[in-house]
């Protein structure tokens, strides 16, 4: 089953927010997208204080609250850094009581006040708008927290409907077309099974379609162009388009220069395009801004830096070299998040057995599974432990 087109439905919706103008909200999107979560928490709340009766503020509360819980648990790290993305098969997110709460309460209030709006006014474009974010934000609480994959699809769905009517009675409204482009496009990669479900009959959306709707709102949109652009990279990354995705990458970090993850997903991109020199050389970048001490980048573990270079010298078949960094990554595991860390226990087994180093692979399996006994690296491991390691493309 394909699984990936849903992740992309909700793992994206909720970046559809709007920067809308004004000074506390740009505030907090400016320390959002710079993976500053606690700072932004704190000025979306400031915001819901001064302005309680306005559903957008309890979203971009919303939101905050639900990234920086993928953030603390590299759920938003491997989604971009990691080519498969699979995501369906992640364990759930585990946010605390205390962040389950407030998340609750303010998409609740969000859905209430603009519920409010549309029974005053069913053609309050801000209140369709809002009313469909909220959606989309729950729809991504489904997915990640609850693991309901049709509530959150029913969910995505509903946020496309919302900003389908928003177009239609403003087809000036350019932002509202992101989660129309999202769902056009994701719909479209789902299996035929998938599309016969009953909130999906009479529409079997199309990829190109989609693509094209977010590409017309990079280019067009206002507060949302910036998030066409981070969709658009996801999703030539899936289509195996990263030749597309660069330029979009480099722009990123420009708007969004505390934002190492970006660094960590040009390295990828270049990788993904055969280019080795300029993927290291990214993450070459990287290391000379974490070293100088360049705001926003003393948090990158080294650790994680480690494993990102290994991991693409594994994949280019320079085994010492990916040895060195790998282990290096693997030894200190507790300073990564469970993602990577467990991918580099593994990916040390790897090396080991394509080195006929076996016993030493056997060992570092076994720590990979102990580390995130549920993962899907634990998994994987446990296969290599009866059976070793082989790639076709690496002399055994």
């Amino acid at each position: 089953m394909e699984h990936v087109g849903i992740a992309i439905a909700v793992a994206l919706l909720s970046t559809a927010l709007g920067i809308a103008r004004d000074p506390l909200i740009e505030k907090g999107f400016e320390h959002f997208y710079n993976l500053e979560y606690d700072e932004a928490i704190a000025a979306f709340r400031r915001y819901v204080a001064v302005h309680p009766d306005q559903p957008r503020g309890y979203n971009h509360l919303a939101q905050s609250i639900l990234y920086r819980d993928m953030y603390r648990t590299g759920a938003l790290e491997s989604e971009l850094v990691s080519g498969s993305n699979p995501f369906l098969r992640r364990p759930k997110l585990n946010p605390s009581p205390a962040d389950q709460k407030e998340f609750e309460d303010a998409i609740r209030r969000s859905m209430e006040l603009s519920q409010a709006r549309l029974k005053e006014n069913p053609k309050d474009t801000e209140a369709l708008y809002t009313l469909g974010v909220a959606h989309g934000l729950r729809a991504n609480y489904n997915f990640l927290v609850r693991k309901a994959w049709m509530d959150a699809l029913r969910d995505a769905t509903q946020a496309r409907k919302l900003h389908n009517k928003v177009t239609e009675l403003d087809p000036s409204f350019t932002d509202a077309r992101l989660v129309q482009g999202v769902h056009e496009y994701v719909v479209g990669s789902l299996p035929w099974h998938w599309r016969t479900l009953g909130f999906l009959i009479g529409f079997r959306g199309n990829k190109q379609t989609g693509i094209r709707i977010l590409q017309e709102v990079a280019e067009k949109g206002d507060v949302n162009k910036l998030d066409a652009k981070i969709l658009l990279c996801v999703i030539y990354r899936r289509e195996r388009k990263p030749e597309l995705a660069i330029p979009l990458v480099r722009e990123l970090i420009v708007a969004y220069p505390r934002n190492y993850l970006l660094y960590f997903e040009l390295a990828q991109m270049y990788s993904d395009l055969g280019d080795k020199e300029h993927a290291l050389e990214a993450l070459a970048r990287l290391e000379n801004l974490r070293n100088s001490g360049v705001p926003g980048f003393a948090r990158v573990p080294m650790e994680k830096i480690y494993f990102a270079r290994g991991n693409i010298q594994f994949w280019y078949r320079d085994l010492d070299e990916a040895l060195e960094n790998i282990r290096k990554a693997a030894a200190r595991a507790d300073h990564l998040d469970l993602n990577t860390g467990v991918l580099a226990w593994m990916r040390l087994g790897q090396i080991y057995d394509l080195k006929g180093r076996r016993q030493e692979a056997i060992q570092a399996y076994r720590q990979a599974i102990a580390y995130a006994p549920e993962s899907d690296a634990a998994r994987e491991s446990r296969r290599y432990l009866s059976t070793p390691y082989r790639r076709p493309d690496v002399p055994s």
